[in-house]
């Protein structure tokens, strides 16, 4: 690309510099993140860093696994003292049993009857 006055600007003809990238230039920066200053930097001395360390992981709380194997519910576990109330509504007049699924839907989900009983459209396809 030429200037009005015949200068290069841009082109196979311009050689500059290479571009210098400072750290990853895959990665993205956050500008918003906040920033050490001079002071917070010279605190995070190694020591430190490995004291900080050391004290995470005596703040680590023991589990007994005895008390949560207690409270764990296996499927399949006997529930027959257990009582459920759930209050069962008859069936419409305007729903039908699928004779395939066994489950009640509404007349507008009836696909065909085969031998007389009813089949729902999930069946069906």
């Amino acid at each position: 690309m030429r200037c009005p006055d015949g200068q290069v600007l841009a082109g196979p003809d311009v050689i500059g510099p290479e571009p210098r990238f400072l750290g990853d230039p895959d990665m993205a920066t956050d500008y918003d993140a906040p920033r050490k200053t001079d002071d917070e930097l010279a605190e995070d001395s190694i020591e430190e860093l490995k004291a900080r360390r050391v004290d995470k992981g005596a703040s680590t709380v023991d589990v007994d696994e005895v008390e949560l194997a207690e409270t764990l519910e296996l499927p399949g576990a006997d529930l027959s003292d257990e009582s459920l109330t759930v209050r069962v509504i008859p069936r419409q007049a305007d729903e039908f049993t699928c004779s395939q699924c066994f489950l009640v839907h509404h007349r507008s989900q009836l696909a065909r009857e085969v031998g007389g009983q009813p089949v729902c459209r999930d069946c069906a396809a």
